[in-house]
C-alpha cells in the first residue's frame, strides 16, 4: 500500500491556511486605517466636548439666521468695580448673551465699485433728513439758554417720549468722549433732571459726582471687552463695551447716547447694532469722522464708504430716523484724505427711534 501523506501537506490545508493569513493582514490594515480618527474622537470625549461640525453643519446656521452666522458668548466679569449710583446687578440679571458678527454690506452704488458713486451715495444719504423735528435744542425750554460750542440736537417734539420723560425727571444721558471740555450739554441735560453719565478715560478718579444728577467715570467705550489678563494691568483706565458698562450699572434704557469718541465712532456703532444694544437707545446723537476710514476698518476708499453707508442704513433698519445733520465747516474740508466732494471731515449726526417708548 502506498503511504498516506500527512494532512498538513495537503493542497486544501495549504489553502485554509493561506486565506486565514489573508484575512488577517486584512483587518490588521484596516484597524490601521481607522486608529487616526478614532483618537481624537476620544480625545474630544475625554475633554468634555463634541467633534468639529463638518463644512455641510457650519452653514446650517446661517440658513436658520437668514442673514449671518451667529456665535454666542458671555460678557461681563464678576467682581468689577461700580460706582454707587449704580450698583451691580445679580449674577441672574448681568447675564447677557451677546451676538458677534459682521454687518450685510449694501450693494454698491454702481454697477462696478467706484468711490465717486459711494462717496456722493454716502454724502446725500447724511445731508436728508428722514424725519422732520420742529424742537432740536434745550434752548427751547425755559430756562435754558444754549450755550454748547456746537449743536446736539435732540428731538423734543411732543409725539417722542424724550420731552415727557425731561419733564418727569427719568431720563438717562450717556455721553461718550475723549478729553472733550466741551461739556455743557451734558450739564445742561443734568439741570434739567436728567441722569447724566459722561465717560471719559482722562478724568483723575474713578468716578465724580458732581452735583444732583452728574457723573464722570474713568471708563473708554469701545467694541470689544478687554482680555482680563491684559486689563489687570492698567491701573488708572478701563474700557469696555456699552453692553458691558449697561449690565453692571443695572440700566436698561438710556434716553439719548451723544457719543464724540474721534474716529472710533464706527466700530462702536457696529457692535451697538449687532449686539442689539442700540435698541435700548431712544436717540443717538454721533460726531463721524471721514477724513480716514476709522480705527480698524479696512479696504480701499470705495469699500470703506460703502461700509459706512451700510452701517447707517443697519440703524434706518432698526427703526432709527436721521432728524438733523450738522456739517462742521471750521474742521477741515477733506474725505479719505482728499479735497473732494465738498465735505466737511466731520458730522453731528441726529437719529430718533421711532419705536421707542
Amino acid at each position: 500500500m502506498p503511504k498516506e501523506r500527512p494532512l498538513w501537506r495537503g493542497p486544501a490545508f495549504r489553502l485554509c491556511l493561506l486565506s486565514a493569513a489573508l484575512f488577517l493582514c486584512l483587518q490588521l490594515g484596516m484597524r490601521r486605517s481607522w486608529c487616526p480618527e478614532e483618537k481624537p474622537r476620544a480625545a474630544v470625549a475625554v475633554a468634555g466636548r463634541a467633534p468639529p461640525p463638518s463644512r455641510s453643519a457650519e452653514r446650517q446656521p446661517v440658513a436658520a439666521a437668514g442673514r449671518r452666522r451667529v456665535t454666542y458668548v458671555r460678557s461681563g466679569r464678576r467682581g468689577s468695580a461700580a460706582p454707587p449710583c449704580c450698583p451691580l446687578q445679580p449674577p441672574d440679571g448681568r447675564r447677557r448673551k451677546t451676538v458677534r458678527w459682521h454687518i450685510d454690506l449694501q450693494p454698491w452704488a454702481s454697477p462696478t465699485p467706484s468711490l465717486n458713486y459711494e462717496a456722493l451715495r454716502f454724502l446725500k444719504y447724511i445731508s436728508t433728513s428722514q424725519i422732520s423735528c420742529e424742537h432740536t435744542n434745550l434752548n427751547s425750554l425755559r430756562g435754558h439758554p444754549e450755550t454748547a460750542k456746537k449743536p446736539w440736537s435732540i428731538c423734543l417734539d411732543e409725539r417722542f417720549s424724550l420731552i415727557h420723560r425731561i419733564r418727569s425727571k427719568q431720563c438717562r444721558l450717556y455721553s461718550l468722549g475723549l478729553g472733550n471740555d466741551d461739556n455743557q450739554f451734558e450739564i445742561s441735560m443734568a439741570n434739567s433732571g436728567c441722569e447724566v453719565h459722561r465717560f471719559d478715560p482722562s478724568i483723575k478718579s474713578a468716578h465724580i459726582h458732581e452735583g444732583q444728577h452728574l457723573w464722570y467715570h474713568r471708563l473708554s467705550i469701545d467694541w470689544r471687552d478687554p482680555n482680563p489678563a491684559i486689563a489687570a494691568h492698567k491701573l488708572h483706565s478701563n474700557t469696555k463695551k456699552l453692553g458691558t458698562i449697561l449690565n453692571e450699572f443695572g440700566h436698561q434704557k438710556i434716553d439719548v447716547l451723544k457719543a464724540d469718541v474721534e474716529s472710533a465712532e464706527w466700530k462702536i456703532l457696529e457692535n451697538l447694532i449687532l449686539e442689539d444694544v442700540v435698541e435700548q437707545i431712544g436717540q443717538l446723537v454721533v460726531e463721524v469722522h471721514i477724513h480716514w476710514p476709522g480705527f480698524e476698518v479696512s479696504g480701499n476708499d470705495s469699500t470703506v464708504v460703502r461700509y459706512w453707508y451700510s452701517l447707517l442704513r443697519e440703524l434706518e433698519l432698526k427703526d432709527f430716523r436721521l432728524f438733523h445733520t450738522y456739517k462742521d465747516l471750521s474742521k477741515p474740508q477733506m474725505f479719505l484724505k482728499k479735497e473732494a466732494f465738498n465735505a466737511s471731515s466731520c458730522y453731528t449726526l441726529s437719529w430718533v427711534n421711532t419705536r421707542w417708548k
